[in-house]
């Protein structure tokens, strides 16, 4: 198995435009996955824009498309196609957005893509996600940050990592707000859930993962909650943190 994955917390930073603030990133985890193919940017990219809700997904993609093609690259989306799956078996790279993470995997159910978009990517294929389509990279995504506008056909996500995610993470308290911070929140399905980890990246940040090498990149500092060895703990970590641990199957 051998996984090429890009895993943004976000789409935007602050008032930056629409990925703007990861193109680096996005290029140069692009460019690594080609590197033998000198014609790399004909490649198709097909992106999975299922998590829109309040957006159609013409608008979605057409917002989408802007970046990558500001990189070179020709991007499609999988509603254009008569047949999802054809999608996605003639994708060389498969890119899902954010947005409504229950919704996203509803889609990802009702087409009957969750198994051969796991098959595809532990084959190599690249894959670039953010927000939703970050949450979806773990085993479920019983971690999102998302309301559960629609019921799945199950929890179950990707599962290429054996550890959870939450996208967005935020380390604040909010003055006068009596819910419950998302430390609490991943706290509580720590409790519920033993022996598991989950890894808050912050906006900005992202996880990618080349093989057999797992790093944490960004600015800003992540989160790992892990209850493996019992009572939940928390470290924080950086982008010259080794992860390398996350890996391993617990």
């Amino acid at each position: 198995m051998s996984l090429n994955l890009l895993l943004l917390s976000s789409s935007r930073v602050a008032e930056t435009a629409f990925l703007q603030h990861a193109v680096d990133l996005i290029q140069s985890h692009l460019a690594s996955c080609f590197t033998d193919n000198k014609d790399h940017q004909n490649k198709k990219l097909v992106f999975i824009p299922y998590a829109g809700v309040t957006i159609s997904y013409d608008e979605y993609f057409e917002i989408a498309r802007r970046p990558f093609a500001e990189l070179g690259y020709n991007l499609s989306s999988i509603h254009q196609y008569t047949s999802p799956q054809d999608a996605i078996l003639q994708a060389d790279v498969i890119i899902i957005g954010g947005g409504n993470t229950f919704e996203l995997v509803n889609q990802l159910y009702k087409h009957e893509l969750i198994p051969l978009i796991t098959e595809q990517l532990k084959s190599g294929k690249p894959y670039i996600g953010w927000s939703a389509g970050s949450n979806i990279a773990a085993p479920t995504i019983r971690t999102t940050n998302d309301m559960p506008i629609v019921e799945p056909a199950s929890f179950n996500a990707l599962n290429l990592l054996p550890f959870q995610i939450n996208p967005h993470y935020l380390e604040v308290t909010i003055d006068g707000h009596q819910g419950e911070t998302r430390e609490q929140r991943i706290r509580e399905f720590l409790e519920i859930n033993p022996g598991q980890r989950v890894v808050g990246i912050p906006e900005g940040t992202a996880l990618q993962l080349s093989g057999s090498q797992l790093k944490y990149v960004g600015s800003q500092a992540g989160v790992i909650f892990s209850s493996v060895t019992g009572e939940a703990t928390k470290t924080f970590i950086t982008s010259t943190t080794n992860i390398n641990f996350l890996l391993d199957t617990i």
